[in-house]
């Protein structure tokens, strides 16, 4: 079997490899190159850089699996590769310390101007007085984000005296108070703290979740740090907290371009810089590098992986029986993981007609949880400790079956209920096993989970599909395709539509203030 090393990783991983197969070292690649070389490849590993894509999945013919030297996988085409039965693994754990310690040490710096002092005195100067810093100790730093990383930051804020204010809407108190930590609700946590840092994934809701409205709602004099993934933390918003002086100091490792060359912010004050440093310790690149390349080996052995970000390992009965509804299961997770609002608290997962005879359904009821988790929740979620992850937040899953499945052979039902909603998705394998997502909270469809979609719930009367459709047009956002449900004739409407363009947020703000239109969401899949 051949294994291709795509990325630079850690030599100890690459030789544990070379003991069992061919490895090929080619890093740097063009896409086309990739192209080129990836059929005869048994498995990939990457870092951050190679970008796996459809094409390349599609490209392929003998790949089994592909290992993320790391913990973030938005470099890798999962859905493609859950379709193709590949498996993808990565190290979970390999860089949290690292990272955390990463974060902790910009706070630090921000603290105390340390790089801003360093610089003026080699440029000659001696400043004392320009650089007066604070002290951490009765500081409070907030949290967004209380997974592996969040937690190892709050237990060094800790140990330097400072006050732990955090906003997590998927831990429970009862976790936050074994942590010594004070939860709170996002706005609570931006206004009262001195240091604010992002520990969440980057995804459809974090994207832009600290911006211009976010930073004025802020202390003055706030310091805000970013270690987690570009774009959480607005960079124009960043750049306008600075010239106002509404933020003390920025620190930040990632950036929504990188490498972030034409930055405004690579030229302001108060701004310290790292070139996406968080997890380039020693210890965390050879972890990272061994625990890939381990759950790689067992792969290619055939045996069951810890690791896996997809799917795991199944006897071939099992995935026979399985595997045409893991992609219904993935896109019905990630459909209604932008569909929620509040703390999610019970999820309930019913199989009905033809998944009846299917004797273990955990894997599916795992790969379910597996995608909704996965869009809001920093922690490495697989199908193997899905489970574990919704327990340990407080979230209590309910399975059962039905033979009940109204017209269609096979269906699946997933309900979320949070602190303040709850809603409920309908899917099904149609034709040749293609998913459909066939209705949302009673209102009957049939969608093909692709793209960008637009939901607008609207009152039932004349003139409003027009009013919402002109909208559209008159931004130049081109309809794919309409669908629209109602339940009762008179009362209101849901209208679905696929479009070929990424909607911006100006252009809802804009529907929604249509009148008779109650509420519009925006899903990416």
């Amino acid at each position: 079997m051949k294994v291709l090393i795509a990325d630079a990783i850690h030599s100890a991983g690459i030789e544990m490899l070379k003991e069992h197969y061919n490895v090929i070292v080619k890093t740097n690649m063009s896409p086309e190159e990739l192209l080129d070389v990836v059929p005869d490849c048994d498995a990939i590993l990457v870092r951050s850089k190679t970008k796996i894509t459809q094409s390349v999945i599609e490209q392929s013919k003998n790949l089994k699996v592909i290992g993320r030297a790391g913990v973030g996988v938005d470099n890798i085409d999962l859905k493609a590769a859950t379709d193709r039965g590949i498996l993808v693994v990565n190290a979970p754990e390999a860089s949290s310390i690292t990272v955390a310690e990463h974060t902790f040490g910009l706070i630090m710096a921000l603290a105390r101007n340390i790089p801003f002092a360093d610089s003026s005195l080699k440029s000659g100067k001696w400043e004392k007085k320009k650089f007066i810093g604070m002290e951490l100790r009765g500081k409070t730093v907030g949290i967004i984000g209380l997974g592996r990383i969040g937690t190892h930051v709050s237990m060094k804020a800790k140990a330097f005296g400072m006050k732990i204010l955090a906003y997590d809407p998927y831990i429970t108190k009862e976790r936050c108070k074994d942590l010594g930590i004070k939860l709170g609700k996002f706005n609570e946590v931006i206004k009262a703290a001195d240091f604010i840092t992002v520990h969440v994934p980057f995804s459809n809701k974090t994207k832009g979740l600290i911006a211009k409205n976010e930073i004025d709602k802020m202390k003055e004099g706030v310091f805000l740090i970013n270690c987690a993934r570009g774009g959480i933390i607005s960079e124009d918003a960043i750049v306008d907290g600075l010239e106002s002086g509404k933020l003390a100091g920025v620190a930040l490792d990632v950036f929504e371009v990188e490498p972030p060359l034409d930055s405004p912010l690579l030229k302001m004050k108060n701004v310290i810089v790292t070139p996406h440093l968080g997890a380039s310790t020693e210890e965390a690149q050879r972890h990272a590098s061994t625990i890939a390349c381990e759950e790689v080996l067992k792969v290619l052995d055939n045996q069951a992986p810890m690791n896996v970000v997809n799917m795991p390992v199944f006897a071939p009965d099992v995935l026979e029986n399985i595997k045409g509804y893991l992609p219904l299961t993935a896109v019905m997770g990630r459909f209604i993981s932008q569909l929620i609002k509040g703390r999610m608290n019970e999820v309930a997962i019913t199989f009905c007609g033809n998944l009846m005879d299917v004797n273990d359904l955990k894997a599916l009821s795992n790969s379910t949880l597996t995608w909704l988790l996965s869009n809001v929740i920093s922690d490495s979620i697989n199908i193997l400790n899905a489970s574990i992850v919704a327990k340990n937040r407080g979230v209590r899953v309910i399975h059962s079956r039905q033979y009940d499945t109204g017209n269609y052979g096979n269906l699946i039902i997933l309900k979320v209920k949070t602190d303040n909603s709850e809603i409920e998705l309908k899917g099904s394998l149609l034709g040749e096993g293609e998913p459909r997502i066939v209705e949302v909270d009673g209102y009957a469809l049939n969608l093909l989970p692709k793209g960008k979609i637009l939901m607008v719930t609207h009152e039932d009367r004349p003139g409003m599909i027009g009013k919402v459709t002109l909208s559209l047009g008159n931004n130049n956002i081109n309809i794919a395709s309409m669908q629209v449900g109602r339940k009762k004739k008179g009362g209101f409407q849901l209208m679905v539509l696929r479009v070929d363009q990424k909607i911006p947020g100006k252009v809802i703000n804009l529907i929604k203030k249509i009148n008779g239109v109650v509420d519009t969401l925006s899903v990416d899949l």
